[in-house]
């Protein structure tokens, strides 16, 4: 048992002195019990001091070096691989060692200074704990440390706050690697300049219901990180914005946002049933045309299924045809004057994976950027001219999601989850 228990105590002794030394009464910091690294290249230290024993005491009688440099032994070759992968098993332990205490100090914003001997006094007397003990086999070894990291990750997601491994080496690779810009909140540039919300009502709450309404979800129109690249996207409309700002997704879905940008209300009665409450039906009931158009097949998100129970009166779905093609049919709907209109159209041009690349996630990021850029500045100059044509219409216009099914260099150029909107008119 000792063989086992010895080594365990010695791997906390590494993990846990460090911690002690450089505790501060408040501090919130998760940590391990003993050091799983450690537990293992204390198994294996002793593995190989074991190897090199056994190579030297079946060696024959002494020789002299030059009759053992002109015929050198079998042994002579183990001793020196065991003895030089020992001197490496050992160094590792002390390199961990110090990468730990270099995390713990980094936490607490604090020099080395006298807290550098910390590694090696405790790793020496680590050694010297199991040194002398019997050494496991090595396929022995594999599975201890198979069963202790499976035992560590299954009481992990049990017991989240107080693991039983520390892994050293990762927590360092974590924290010297170059952090990304952070794509889950935006930027105070952001908030200063725009509205920023995490509302999902804004259809609804800038609906009219004294005049024609557009309603146009725009594909992967996405908030990009630098904000003058959102500004020149904005500049298209000119005056006939009335409000601007930025909202938060739940889903990075098209069919999602459709049903959560119709959305009038949503309710769950007494035995659990949901009861839903879409614009067009309200619409309907009032005496408006209500129309859906999509320039994809009704196949495409199973539209064919679920935008019939929204309540649209009409649908229009086109064989891969352009925004220019579905927005010129809403035109034609707005000139008719006999009624009023509730239109809502999504958009298909910026949908990715875009037309001319082979590779969803492996193509150029700057050539997909540029394609990208190209067609939705095109929609958005489409859906300006729209408006511009019909100020009597209010048009509120969304991003379904942030671009996704592309390069992943492309992608971290937006915000995740955060979409556009604009109320024209």
């Amino acid at each position: 048992m000792q063989r086992l228990l010895y080594p365990l105590i010695a791997s906390a002794l590494i993990t846990i002195v460090p911690f002690l030394l450089t505790f501060e009464k408040g501090q919130d910091i998760v940590r391990g019990l003993f050091g799983y690294e450690y537990f293992a290249l204390l198994l294996l230290i002793v593995f190989a001091r074991d190897k090199i024993s056994k190579s030297l005491s079946n060696a024959e009688a002494p020789v002299s070096l030059r009759k053992l440099l002109q015929n050198p032994k079998p042994f002579l070759f183990h001793f020196i691989a065991w003895s030089a992968l020992l001197a490496f098993l050992i160094i590792a332990l002390f390199a961990i060692a110090w990468f730990d205490l270099q995390n713990l100090l980094a936490i607490k914003n604090r020099n080395t200074g006298w807290y550098g001997l910390v590694p090696f006094a405790t790793c020496g007397l680590s050694i010297a704990m199991v040194w002398k003990i019997k050494p496991y086999k090595f396929n022995t070894i594999c599975f201890i440390l198979f069963a202790s990291l499976f035992i560590h990750l299954a009481a992990s997601n049990r017991f989240p706050s107080q693991p039983l491994a520390q892994i050293p080496t990762i927590d360092y690779i974590e924290r010297i690697a170059p952090k990304p810009v952070s794509r889950s909140s935006i930027s105070e540039n952001f908030k200063n300049k725009y509205i920023v919300t995490n509302s999902v009502t804004i259809t609804r709450d800038f609906i009219d219901t004294t005049r024609n309404n557009v309603v146009i979800l725009v594909e992967s129109w996405g908030i990009p990180l630098d904000i003058n690249r959102f500004d020149s996207q904005l500049d298209i409309f000119g005056k006939s914005i009335t409000k601007a700002g930025i909202h938060n997704r739940m889903y990075s879905r098209t069919r999602t946002a459709e049903r959560e940008d119709l959305m009038q209300s949503y309710s769950r009665n007494s035995t659990g049933r949901k009861d839903t409450t879409f614009l067009p039906q309200i619409f309907a009931n009032i005496g408006y045309r209500t129309t859906f158009l999509s320039g994809q097949d009704s196949l495409m998100h199973r539209r064919y299924k679920y935008i019939a129970n929204i309540g649209f009166g009409e649908t229009f779905y086109g064989n891969n045809q352009s925004d220019n093609v579905i927005a010129n049919k809403i035109d034609r709907i707005l000139k008719d004057t006999t009624q009023k209109h509730f239109i809502a159209w999504t958009t298909s041009d910026t949908r990715f994976p875009l037309p001319g690349f082979s590779s969803i996630y492996n193509s150029d990021a700057n050539a997909i950027d540029s394609a990208y850029t190209k067609l939705l500045m095109r929609t958005l100059e489409t859906i300006a001219a729209l408006a511009h044509k019909h100020p009597e219409t209010r048009f509120i216009v969304q991003g379904d999601h942030n671009p996704i099914l592309s390069p992943i260099k492309f992608q971290e150029r937006f915000y995740k989850r955060w979409v556009p909107f604009v109320i024209l008119n």
